[in-house]
Order: C-alpha cells, then sequence, then structure tokens
C-alpha cells in the first residue's frame, strides 16, 4: 500500500508560489505599509486618503486657522488672552447643544427644537430657583430634565408614529417657544442670582496656575495611555495600529496645543469652569460613540435603518433615546446660555440660534447624510462659529454681513461633505 500524502489544492499553492500568498495578505490593508515605508509611507497613505475623499478635520482645522490668521491681521486683539478666554466660555452654549445635534445627524435625521427646548430649560431653572425658591441643584436637575423629556417626546413621535423628524421638532420649536414665553410671563426676563450656582458655571475661573497647566497634562498623559493600550490590543487583535513613533508624534503635537492653551488662559483669569465642563462632556461622549455597543447602533442606523433592523437592532428604542439625549443637551447648553447673561428671557434660543448650533455640527464635519461624525465635531464647528462672530465684531462689521458670511461657510462646508461622499462612493468606500 502506498504511503504517499495526497496534498490539497490550498497546500500545493502555498508550496508551488508563497510569493503570491505574501502579496495577497499585503494588499488586505494598504496601511499596513506605513510602518515599513516609513515617512514616504505616511505620504502616500496621506495622498490614499484624499483621493479617496477621506478628508476627516482637515478642512476645517485649515479653516479655522485661515479665520484666525485674517481676524489676527486686521485687528491685533483678537487672539489676546482676554478674548481668547471670552471666545472659550462663549462657544460652550452653542457647543453643548450641537453635541446633541451630532447625535441626531449620525441617524441622518435633523432636530430643530433645541433651541427652543434650551430656552425652556433656562426659564424653567429660572421660575424654579428665583420665583418659587426651590433648592439650586434640584431645580438644575429638573430643568435638565425637561429638555430629556422634550427629546424623548419628539423621538417617540418619530420612531413610533412614524411622521418625519424634521415636522415632529418643527412642530416642538413652535410648542416649546410658546412654552417658555408662558412660564416666564408677563415681565418677560428673570434675572438669575449673581452668586448662585447656573451663573458660576460661566464666571467662575481655577485662578491657580496650576489648575491650567494640570489640566494640559493630565490631557496629554490621558490621551498617551489610552491610545498606547489601544495599540497594544489591536496588535494582540492582529489587526492595523499605529507606531509608537507615530503615536509619540501625535502626543507631542497634542501637549503644544494643550499647554499652549493653558498658558494663555493662565495670561487672563485663570482656566474658564464652563471650558473644564465641556471638555469632560466630549470625552465621554466620544468614548459612548466610540466605545460601547450602543455608540456602534447609532453609526449602524445612519448607515442603513433596513440592515440595523435585520441585525436586531432596536431602531425604536436607540431613535427614542437619541432625541431624548439631543434634548438633555440643549437644556444643559440652555442653562450655560442663561449663565453667561445672568438671566432668562423671551429672547432664548431664539434668532439666529439654532443655525448656529446646527451650522457647528455640521462644519465640525458630522455629515447631513448620517453615519459620520464625531462629538469632537461639535467643538471645531463651534470654534469656527465664534471665530467669526467675535472677529466680526472686533471690527464693527454689522449682523447682516455676519450672517452671510456665516452662511457661506456653512454652505463650503455642505458642499465639501457632498462631494467628500461622492468621492468615497466612485472609491468603495462609503
Amino acid at each position: 500500500m502506498s504511503t504517499e500524502k495526497t496534498s490539497t489544492p490550498t497546500e500545493d499553492h502555498a508550496v508551488e508560489n508563497p510569493e503570491a500568498a505574501a502579496s495577497a495578505v499585503t494588499a488586505v490593508d494598504p496601511r499596513l505599509l506605513v510602518r515599513e515605508q516609513g515617512f514616504a509611507g505616511y505620504v502616500n497613505e496621506f495622498k490614499r486618503k484624499m483621493k479617496a475623499g477621506d478628508l476627516g478635520s482637515i478642512p476645517v482645522v485649515v479653516g479655522l486657522l485661515i479665520i484666525w490668521a485674517i481676524f489676527t491681521s486686521l485687528n491685533s486683539n483678537f487672539l489676546t488672552a482676554g478674548n481668547f478666554s471670552d471666545m472659550s466660555v462663549a462657544m460652550v452654549g452653542t457647543g453643548m447643544i450641537a453635541v446633541g445635534i451630532v447625535f441626531v445627524l449620525l441617524l441622518g435625521e435633523i432636530d430643530l427644537s433645541v433651541g427652543s427646548v434650551s430656552g425652556v430649560a433656562g426659564a424653567a431653572f429660572a421660575v424654579m430657583n428665583v420665583t418659587h425658591g426651590m433648592n439650586e441643584v434640584l431645580a438644575l436637575v429638573l430643568a435638565i430634565l425637561t429638555g430629556t423629556v422634550a427629546g424623548a417626546i419628539h423621538g417617540v413621535i418619530f420612531a413610533r408614529i412614524g411622521v418625519p423628524a424634521f415636522a415632529v421638532t418643527l412642530a416642538g420649536l413652535l410648542f416649546w417657544q410658546g412654552f417658555m414665553l408662558q412660564i416666564l410671563g408677563d415681565n418677560g426676563t428673570i434675572n438669575l442670582d449673581s452668586e448662585g450656582l447656573v451663573v458660576k458655571l460661566t464666571s467662575y475661573y481655577f485662578s491657580d496656575v496650576a489648575a491650567a497647566y494640570g489640566l494640559a497634562l493630565v490631557v496629554t498623559v490621558g490621551y498617551f495611555v489610552t491610545a498606547f493600550f489601544d495599540n497594544r490590543r489591536r496588535e494582540a487583535a492582529g489587526v492595523p495600529s499605529r507606531p509608537l513613533n507615530e503615536l509619540i508624534v501625535r502626543t507631542v503635537l497634542l501637549a503644544i496645543l494643550a499647554f499652549a492653551a493653558a498658558i494663555v488662559f493662565n495670561q487672563y483669569k485663570g482656566l474658564p469652569l464652563a471650558v473644564v465642563i465641556f471638555l469632560a462632556f466630549l470625552v465621554l461622549t466620544d468614548f459612548v460613540l466610540r466605545r460601547t455597543a450602543y455608540g456602534r447602533k447609532v453609526f449602524a442606523l445612519g448607515g442603513s435603518v433596513e440592515a440595523s433592523r435585520r441585525a436586531g437592532i432596536n431602531v425604536e428604542m436607540v431613535r427614542i433615546s437619541v432625541f431624548a439625549i439631543a434634548g438633555t443637551f440643549a437644556a444643559i447648553g440652555g442653562l450655560f446660555v442663561a449663565s453667561k447673561i445672568a438671566s432668562a428671557n423671551q429672547g432664548a434660543g431664539t434668532g439666529e440660534f439654532l443655525m448656529n448650533v446646527i451650522a457647528a455640527a455640521v462644519i465640525g464635519g458630522t455629515s447631513l447624510f448620517g453615519g459620520r461624525g464625531r462629538t469632537w465635531d461639535a467643538l471645531l464647528g463651534v470654534m469656527v462659529i465664534i471665530s467669526i462672530t467675535y472677529g466680526l465684531a472686533l471690527e464693527g462689521i454689522a449682523s447682516p454681513v455676519q450672517y452671510m458670511i456665516t452662511g457661506g461657510v456653512l454652505l463650503a462646508t455642505v458642499v465639501i461633505d457632498a462631494v467628500t461622499r461622492r468621492t468615497q462612493k466612485t472609491a468603495g468606500r462609503a
């Protein structure tokens, strides 16, 4: 009896053509070539992303730098410590609401009610705390819950009844604006306690220089440690990860930005409490979207509702929860807006405020088509909006021109988003 081993086609292929097998493995993910090619590899990777329409935050960052350069050349006071600190605090109210809008946009939907909901939250707090003498912490919690409930109501009508989100939230815009006017009463304005908790949200600064430098150090070290162990986890799983030298370069760049901001803050009043709270919420929401099963479900719905439903995702509950989150952040942002002016009034959340909030999320890089974006986009977008507003104000340019310029920036961003999406489809990455 013959003892000769019969080889399979797979084994013959592995023996006769090992080069082909090796090249096939390499072709799976071109990012694997980056380490081997060094600097040239990063250049090639950058070109590949540009051709595929994977622009990331590059257009926003470049645009922001251009805006700062223009306004600084026109007025040397634009990037002074005092003006930079004031802009940082002013952006928090709008930025908080924009974080909630990012969640909604990831579904490919829109929420037009967040401006009115933010006004209701500020008015509710003022009425409960100032008019009726309720404990400040309790009034603060209840005011935030008003936003959660309002958003959940919109979500239920949208997800379970099937009314388009645009129509539901447009009705909500009108209803909650009327509700705000009703609870404020004939006076229309309620002043907040200048020494109270809500006012201190934007008026309190950590004057000790160690606070700003300490936060910069925590941010830098936290990023490095998180990224390092994430790379270790990816390597153990056999998937592409960033090389250590790239991680070090990214950490150094982050450290430069963080400590530069700390130096500027310490040249004025110190580290603003509002900025600390905003950054904390950004870190938390980024973790939820990128590191949890819930976040993956939100992205999945933005990609394809039908595919998500077939995968076993509870589409209704995710939709309701997202609108509840948007309402919650609208309420939080509304309290920061009320804190900034130390009052609740009939003009809260009206006018161009809603458009600025949506523009901040879109300009920051969140796609209007759903499925692509990060909560950090809210930070970048609101920095652009506030920079334009403050820069034009320093030049004494009238509001109509401010609206036109902001609208132009928003249109340019949407065009870039549409072109990017079309490019990604052509490259097979959409």
